[in-house]
């Protein structure tokens, strides 16, 4: 099922590209938003930089669930089982049923531990990985600075720190897809789930996606080779530098504007019956067709 009209997929674009909207023009972009509506389970395909939770006060998918419910006709109130982070696109996978969320999540704990991946995403990124696929293993924990906090990677963590949970382990699983120009298309398959998880990896592949204004900064050039710069020391605002024939190739003027939008697409859901999938936003689908890169299957 897919609710639909100009007027709301327009809203759902310029959420993507940063705009402020009212929460019934969002409410309305929500519900054009909705993929698959079956029993207890409702899924959307979310435009980036909407939060999913947010915070107090914030317009958020949270906030507006009691509103789409009513809209919608549902009987009983919904809560997030899947979703990605506010800056990412994809899927967010909603229950109205208690037992419903809990066996999914069983589920998904059931996959992992079989070694699948219920998870898909994809990923539009600055460079191409050296090896067309494989995994990224390393440790990642929360630094705090003041009143925010940075994600960084710790690669030798020791068995104490992990213990302790000051240190998670993380996997995750990537493949090419396609790539063109300096740029590529990844399939990325996350076995952990820790936030950010999915951009530091790619910083640490040198292959920041595109429009990551927190972790891409951190790949810089030397004579057109990337290396990894160390992570700030406090937490500072940015925007991902792109070098002048990247911004020729997506039309962009030659200081790329700050709410160019994170290419990372949550995909894919792994479900008991059948994978729930979610096409790109309209900026992904765009990106893809100016570099010459194949849509994701």
């Amino acid at each position: 099922m897919a609710g639909g009209g100009g007027g709301a997929a327009r809203a759902l674009a310029r959420v993507g590209q940063g705009w402020t909207l009212s929460p019934q023009e969002v409410l309305g972009a929500l519900e054009a938003a909705v993929l698959h509506r079956e029993g207890a389970l409702l899924a959307l395909n979310k435009p980036p930089g909407l939060p999913v939770l947010g915070h107090p006060g914030e317009l958020s998918v949270a906030a507006l669930l009691p509103a789409l419910r009513r809209r919608l006709g549902l009987p009983a109130e919904l809560h997030v089982v899947k979703a990605p982070a506010r800056d990412s696109s994809g899927l967010v996978l909603l229950s109205g049923c208690r037992r419903a969320t809990e066996e999914l999540q069983r589920f998904f704990s059931h996959q992992r531990r079989r070694g699948r991946f219920p998870v898909t995403y994809c990923a539009v990124t600055v460079g191409v990985p050296a090896e067309a696929e494989g995994e990224i293993r390393v440790g990642l924990c929360r630094r705090q600075h003041g009143d925010g906090a940075v994600v960084v990677p710790v690669p030798w963590p020791g068995r104490r720190s992990v213990s302790r949970g000051e240190v998670r382990s993380t996997l995750t699983r990537y493949r090419l897809l396609g790539a063109a120009g300096g740029c590529a298309l990844l399939q990325l398959q996350p076995r952990t789930a820790f936030p950010g998880q999915l951009r530091v990896h790619l910083s640490l592949l040198l292959c920041p996606a595109l429009g990551d204004h927190e972790h891409g900064p951190r790949v810089g050039r030397v004579l057109g080779e990337p290396f990894l710069l160390p992570p700030p020391d406090t937490p500072v605002p940015r925007t991902q530098v792109l070098d002048a024939e990247l911004l020729r190739r997506l039309r962009l003027p030659p200081r790329a504007p700050p709410h160019l939008p994170l290419h990372l697409h949550l995909q894919e859901l792994a479900l008991p019956r059948a994978p729930l999938r979610a096409p790109p936003p309209p900026h992904f689908l765009r990106t893809l067709r100016l570099l010459g890169l194949p849509p994701p299957t």
